[in-house]
């Protein structure tokens, strides 16, 4: 079951997304002394990247026992203006108590099949799943493409492919570069996900992916295991979906 939370401005669901963000890391420190969130890319969470660089969230959330991974990444230095760990750096992580142990980010310096490998390694030190389980973070942040793809998951192979890997390469996008993405099964297990969509130009796909259910786009495929999904939309890019109130929630 998922929640979709419509506002009318696109700072008003970046303040939504900053507080889950907020009250997920809360709950989970306090219940099991670590939280942990992966990122996305993009344009669509920077601004919500960069408030939580700021009071009150630089100082209410407990960065030391907060751990960062990403959902996806560009196969480019980090330094390159592609790179989603360089925009990371930027808009939010050299800007609070992070420990720099506490960053764990895909590697971009190996071939894509041995970086997939090397991320697949990384999760499974430290989250230490039972086996045939997967590892479960706390919260992830996902935006959607015009296409439908989430993460760097676009339509078809190999997306559709992956079988029980939980982290693959693939090649697309803009720009159209290698990228390391996670797995549908992983992005599932997490304890909670949100989208965050602005704009006019997300309104034809956010209708398709949430009244047509049988579009079979890669966004569809996000359902946790958990049933905590929330679609977080400002007016604009609600604004092809059945008619409702600027705040009014609608659980699916």
């Amino acid at each position: 079951m998922s929640k979709t939370i419509i506002k009318d401005h696109p700072e008003e669901i970046v303040r939504v997304g900053a507080e889950i963000v907020r009250k997920a890391a809360g709950y989970a420190v306090a219940h099991r002394g670590r939280f942990t969130m992966a990122l996305s890319g993009g344009t669509t969470p920077r601004p919500m990247h960069r408030l939580l660089a700021e009071d009150p969230y630089r100082s209410d959330i407990p960065w030391r026992h907060t751990h960062i991974f990403w959902v996806d990444e560009r196969l480019v230095p980090a330094d390159h203006p592609d790179s989603n760990l360089g925009l990371a750096r930027k808009d939010l992580l050299d800007h609070v108590p992070l420990p720099a142990a506490n960053i764990h980010p895909m590697p971009t310096e190996n071939t894509p099949a041995q970086g997939a490998l090397e991320y697949r390694r990384q999760l499974g030190e430290f989250f230490k799943p039972a086996p045939g389980r997967l590892p479960a973070l706390d919260l992830i942040c996902l935006g959607v493409g015009s296409d439908g793809h989430v993460a760097s998951l676009f339509p078809g192979p190999p997306a559709d492919d992956a079988g029980d890997a939980w982290v693959i390469s693939v090649r697309g996008g803009s720009p159209d570069i290698g990228r390391l993405t996670l797995t549908f099964p992983v992005l599932n297990s997490a304890g909670q996900l949100f989208f965050l969509v602005s704009g006019k130009n997300k309104a034809a796909i956010v209708k398709t992916i949430l009244e047509e259910p049988s579009a079979g786009l890669p966004a569809q495929h996000v359902q946790p295991y958990s049933r905590n999904l929330i679609w977080l939309l400002d007016r604009a890019a609600a604004s092809l979906l059945t008619e409702r109130k600027p705040s009014e929630n609608r659980e699916q």
